[in-house]
């Protein structure tokens, strides 16, 4: 054993080596150094383990591989094929280009982000965002904070702590990444109050359990799932209604943030915030970077007196947005203000595409890659938590890996390790591209990174 740990070459040996050198130059030595010591203390640790001791090649592959994956660049963009619009794990929804434009600005220089221009005075970072969500959902007035869970359970904390709130069973759900509302509802410090059925709730379910010691009553969009068959949900205007009887705040988590009829494009009516404002709901929360298309946020539109109260929570400065999302989420929303949203927000842009544009470019790839590829017609799905179930046509290509040496997997790894990576779906054996969620300038990209994974 001990003749195993001689065999490790000394720090000073590795640092001579002409290879690390380079790195050193490339970063700094004293960060290499760290990364060298990091590397025998694993190689040690593998020793006692009972791992033949590597050589000294492998101990420079080793740091130079790190290096290489801990410093690179961070995340790193992607092609996504896949055909999911709003892809949780691709970091949702792409920008508009008037949106990276402003985030450039701001991110380059000092801005007015809490600084009043005309009086020379401090501001408020949200005085100018909350005009904007107003003016695109009817409300008093709007909150932005670090994303919709947390808004949620701000707004919870403040409205309802001590208090009960009042949840339909069937909507006391638990959506993507473990946010469940019976916990969420724990947190805040208010107690649940479940009404109703999973399947079936009414408007008298909530109003049997308005008492003292009542704070809120809560709508929760079951945006990840649907329930079918024999339902019944209230109307949001009727639990307005009743809130306003009892004096009771409701509040109505949507999640996805959808200002643009869905169903225009063949889909489901996805619930939008502005019809919850004009229905009378007190607060409505709401993701940024979902169908709204914007950066990761979480906007909370509703009346004045709420708005204010939920501003002077503590938890209201943890968990405010930097200069750099403000500036990308205004320059979203003035799309919608535009009326532009279709031609400039990529969500929107590519869930109003039509299946003969889609035809039309799949075709050229199809023609491009060659015999293995055929044209074929399929369906994109929204993601996201958003419409769930719901699908667009599309027109994919798809590439048969029958006739191939390696099989669809070896080749779609390939493809998703490539420059730039390319993420595919997997359909019997077929590779499968489509062009929906692919950007226009990515094309040549796409085809280049498809053809070399196919020849290699």
């Amino acid at each position: 054993m001990a003749s195993k740990y001689h065999s490790l070459p000394s720090v000073d040996r590795i640092l001579s080596d002409t290879r690390i050198e380079q790195l050193s130059e490339l970063y700094s030595r004293k960060a290499i150094v760290d990364l060298v010591r990091q590397q025998l203390s694993e190689c040690r640790n593998g020793i006692r383990s009972g791992i033949n001791s590597p050589t000294f090649e492998q101990i420079i592959e080793s740091v130079l591989t790190t290096a290489s994956s801990l410093w690179k660049s961070w995340p790193i963009p992607v092609i996504n094929a896949t055909g999911v619009i709003l892809h949780t794990n691709l970091g949702r929804a792409p920008l508009s280009s008037e949106s990276m434009q402003y985030l450039d600005m701001a991110a380059r220089g000092y801005t007015n982000l809490e600084f009043d221009l005309e009086t020379g005075k401090r501001g408020s970072r949200q005085e100018h965002i909350s005009r904007l969500v107003s003016q695109v959902t009817g409300s008093e007035s709007a909150l932005v904070t670090n994303n919709n869970a947390f808004g949620v359970l701000l707004g919870l904390t403040t409205l309802a702590k001590g208090k009960e709130v009042i949840v339909s069973r069937g909507e006391a759900v638990e959506i993507g990444g473990g946010f469940r509302i019976p916990e969420i509802l724990a947190q805040s410090g208010a107690s649940l109050v479940e009404v109703g059925t999973t399947n079936r709730t009414y408007v008298a379910d909530f109003e049997n359990a308005v008492n003292s010691k009542t704070g809120v009553i809560l709508s929760v969009h079951p945006s990840n799932f649907k329930v079918s068959g024999f339902t019944h949900t209230p109307e949001i205007r009727e639990l307005a209604k009743l809130g306003q009887a009892h004096n009771i705040p409701v509040l109505h988590d949507l999640g996805s943030g959808c200002l643009i009829d869905s169903s225009t494009f063949g889909l489901s009516k996805e619930p939008m915030p502005q019809d919850s404002i004009a229905a009378g709901v007190d607060l409505v929360f709401f993701s940024g970077d979902k169908l709204l298309g914007g950066p990761q946020s979480g906007i909370i539109a509703g009346t004045n007196n709420y708005i204010s109260e939920i501003k002077a929570h503590p938890l209201a400065r943890a968990i405010r947005v930097d200069k750099l999302n403000m500036a990308a989420l205004t320059a979203t929303l003035v799309h919608y203000i535009k009326d532009e949203a279709l031609e400039k927000i990529p969500v929107w842009r590519m869930i109003s595409l039509d299946t003969e544009s889609i035809r039309l470019r799949a075709r050229k790839w199809q023609q491009s890659i060659g015999s293995t590829a055929s044209l074929e017609p399929s369906v994109s799905t929204i993601g996201g938590g958003s419409l769930p179930g719901e699908t667009l046509p599309t027109w994919t290509v798809q590439i048969n890996t029958m006739s191939l040496i390696d099989g669809v997997n070896n080749i779609a790894n390939r493809i998703r390790n490539s420059n730039p990576p390319v993420l595919t779906r997997i359909e019997d054996e077929h590779l499968v591209l489509d062009p929906r969620t692919v950007q226009d300038h990515e094309d040549d990209d796409l085809l280049r990174v498809v053809q070399g994974a196919l020849e290699a």
